[in-house]
């Protein structure tokens, strides 16, 4: 609760701002509303593995996975949406070949995969991908295989070792 209490600004949301809890699991135990319970022991979750791995481990985990991925989507053809100079590593984005209804490949990968990716945003919404490298998501999976095979479904000619070899191989660099 020192933590929680000796902050500098106001918490700007109701739902984590544990200051508001400090009464309710007090002494007095007050009621003052229901308790966005299920965000409190799931920000206390998230904490928790963020210090078990250790933060810095943690961006270097996503740095290199995301990198990795990048150069997996590459081998299979596909094109980067942005230069590089203004990438994240919490979320690649590329082009599919023309043709492909994205909605289609997104859901293809969500149903018959269980990977979730998301159609590009503005610009980009019906030519490009968005997948996320954060928290779980950031893992040596079979993103690029599932996506490879996705694609081949729907008409695409691409090779899903090239994509799987890139990636581990940029993972060993």
């Amino acid at each position: 609760m020192a933590k929680i209490t000796d902050v500098d600004e106001p918490v700007r949301s109701w739902y984590f701002d544990l200051f508001l809890l400090e009464e309710y699991w007090g002494d007095e135990r007050a009621y003052h509303r229901t308790a966005p319970v299920n965000n409190v022991y799931a920000l206390r979750e998230a904490l928790r593995l963020v210090a078990e791995e250790s933060l810095e481990d943690r961006w270097d985990r996503h740095a290199r996975i995301s990198a990795a991925l990048r150069k997996g989507l590459w081998a299979l053809g596909l094109e980067p949406v942005v230069a590089p100079s203004a990438r994240l590593p919490s979320l690649n984005t590329a082009r599919l070949p023309g043709g492909l209804t994205l909605d289609d490949v997104v859901a293809t990968m969500r149903e018959e995969y269980d990977v979730e990716i998301a159609t590009g945003l503005g610009a980009f919404a019906d030519e490009a991908i968005r997948v996320g490298c954060m928290g779980h998501g950031a893992r040596r999976e079979p993103t690029l295989k599932t996506l490879s095979g996705t694609l081949s479904e729907h008409g695409i000619d691409v090779d899903a070792g090239d994509g799987v070899v890139a990636a581990v191989d940029a993972l060993n660099d």
